[in-house]
């Protein structure tokens, strides 16, 4: 056998060792014999190394005739990573600084999100997960997250390019008031009584008054913190407004907010399809979510040319070969040459993307 860099696995060799996910699914089996597409499976989940077959004494690994451009590639994705880790840093200084009542470095905040926001174009919220988290860090990635897919959200929505940053920034602070919740509500591990609800619904309220007097940050950042649960029939918390009393920063962020917390592991629940949720998301539409920016968020996360690579809820690995907008979470996809109907065949499901 032989550790072999999966930039340097050719198709036909066979694994000796399974292969998983960074979250532990099983992503290839021992003893497949790898395809050309199975390489590009590795690849796109960022494997690094895995452990083949050897019939010779040595490997002479092969020059790609593309390694450049894979090095490249490596390279500017390690840049995305940085910038990411980056803003980590700075988020969780500032959050420190708000549960003490401290001065808040928004201007660092500020500058860190343009570099991160610099990279976006590596950023896709269906597959990506940070390299390093835990149940204690998931508000500071959460909130991260909510503000990539938030700047991404307003530029379909077409909202003025003004308000591009200050809806990202409004993700990356929209759950500031967390920080002075206890943690023994945050982190619980199972349902939390109806008091303890009542003290986290608080959050929205503490984060507005810790925002409320801050320089450099718009309203409708300020009342993001305070509006990110109403909801459009007037069933969210903490006011109970409705409809256009709802800033459309807080209306964004609402919808980003709710896919990202559903998709995430966390210390009471595992983490939801992303197919599942956008499924979701489209019957939450309907008097509590803004219906525009909901169907505009599916469509556009939805939006895969033929031959994306998907694993299906049964581990089966295939490719979108259609899509009905009318049906855009459920496409046609191939596996092993058969053609799964996700819209008529309902027990099946996307339950991640792959390769897009």
């Amino acid at each position: 056998m032989a550790t072999v860099a999966v930039s340097m696995l050719k198709s036909g060799e066979r694994l000796i060792e399974e292969v998983h996910t960074a979250l532990g699914g099983l992503l290839l089996e021992k003893g497949r014999v790898l395809s050309p597409r199975d390489v590009e499976i590795l690849r796109a989940f960022m494997v690094r190394y895995v452990v083949i077959e050897v019939k010779n004494a040595e490997i002479e690994p092969e020059p790609s005739g593309d390694s450049n451009s894979e090095v490249e590639t490596n390279d500017d994705l390690l840049s995305f990573y940085k910038e990411y880790d980056g803003m980590y840093r700075v988020l969780k200084r500032l959050f420190a600084l708000a549960a003490t009542g401290g001065a808040l470095p928004i201007l660092d905040m500020r500058n860190q999100l343009e570099q991160l926001l610099s990279q976006i174009h590596f950023y896709n919220l269906l597959t990506f997960t940070p390299r390093r988290s835990g149940i204690q860090d998931y508000l500071i990635h959460n909130s991260i997250m909510v503000a990539l897919s938030s700047y991404q959200l307003a530029r379909w929505c077409g909202y003025p390019q003004k308000d591009w940053i200050p809806v990202a920034l409004a993700g990356l602070l929209h759950d500031v008031g967390n920080v002075r919740i206890d943690d023994d509500i945050l982190l619980k591990p199972n349902r939390l009584t109806n008091n303890e609800y009542e003290e986290l619904k608080k959050h929205t309220i503490i984060g507005y008054n810790i925002l409320k007097n801050v320089a450099g940050l718009n309203d409708g950042v300020k009342l993001c913190c305070l509006q990110h649960h109403e909801r459009e029939d007037g069933t969210g918390y903490p006011l109970g407004v409705k409809g256009d009393k709802i800033h459309f920063y807080a209306k964004t962020i609402a919808v980003t907010d709710m896919f990202h917390a559903m998709t995430t592991h966390r210390e009471y629940k595992k983490a939801s399809s992303p197919y599942l949720v956008l499924e979701q998301l489209m019957k939450e539409a309907f008097g509590k979510l803004d219906p525009g920016i909901v169907q505009t968020f599916i469509n556009k996360v939805t939006e895969f040319h033929n031959g994306t690579v998907v694993r299906l809820n049964d581990n089966a690995i295939g490719e979108i070969v259609f899509t009905d907008r009318n049906n855009p979470t459920r496409p046609m996809v191939s596996v092993n040459g058969k053609i799964i109907n996700l819209a008529q065949e309902r027990s099946y499901f996307i339950q991640e993307v792959i390769s897009n």
